[in-house]
C-alpha cells in the first residue's frame, strides 16, 4: 500500500500521472491511496467530489481518492497519518508530511517500510525498488 497526501493546486500535482503509471504497472500487488489535504498553503480548497473529478479528468486516476483530510499537526489529524508519523505506533518513522505528495509504503504485513519526500518521483528507481521488494 502506498499512501500519499495530495493537492490539486501544487507544483507536484503532476505526480498524479506518475502515481497512476505506477499503479497501472503494479496494480496486482500495489494499492495507492491518495489523501487530499488543504494543509499546505491551501492548495486543496475544493470539495471531495470536485477533487475526485479533477483527478480522473486530468490524470486518469483510477486508484482510490480518499476524503479530504488533515495530515499534519496533532489536532484533527487523520488516524492513518497519526500512525504513519509516530514511531511509537509504526515502529520507526516520525516523519510527518512536509508538503503535498509525500509517500509512505506499507508492506503486505502492515509494516511501514519506506517514506519518500515530495521531491521523489513515484517512478524513481528507489520507489520502484521498494515496491518490487
Amino acid at each position: 500500500v502506498m499512501i500519499v497526501n495530495t493537492a490539486s493546486y501544487c507544483g507536484y500535482t503532476a505526480q498524479y500521472a506518475e502515481l497512476q503509471e505506477l499503479y497501472n504497472r503494479y496494480k496486482q500487488n500495489l494499492v495507492i491511496l491518495a489523501f487530499p489535504s488543504n494543509d499546505f498553503q491551501e492548495q486543496e480548497p475544493e470539495d471531495d467530489d470536485t477533487i475526485a473529478t479533477f483527478c480522473r479528468n486530468h490524470f486518469g486516476v483510477s486508484f482510490p481518492i480518499m476524503l479530504k483530510s488533515n495530515v499534519r499537526g496533532s489536532m484533527g489529524r487523520h488516524l492513518v497519518f497519526d500512525w504513519l508519523c509516530n514511531r511509537n505506533k509504526n515502529g520507526w518513522c516520525n516523519q510527518a508530511p512536509v508538503w503535498n505528495f509525500c509517500k509512505y509504503l506499507i508492506d503486505e504485513k502492515g509494516r511501514l517500510t519506506h517514506y519518500f519526500a515530495q521531491t521523489i518521483s513515484p517512478l524513481s528507481a528507489d520507489v520502484i525498488k521498494a515496491v518490487e521488494a
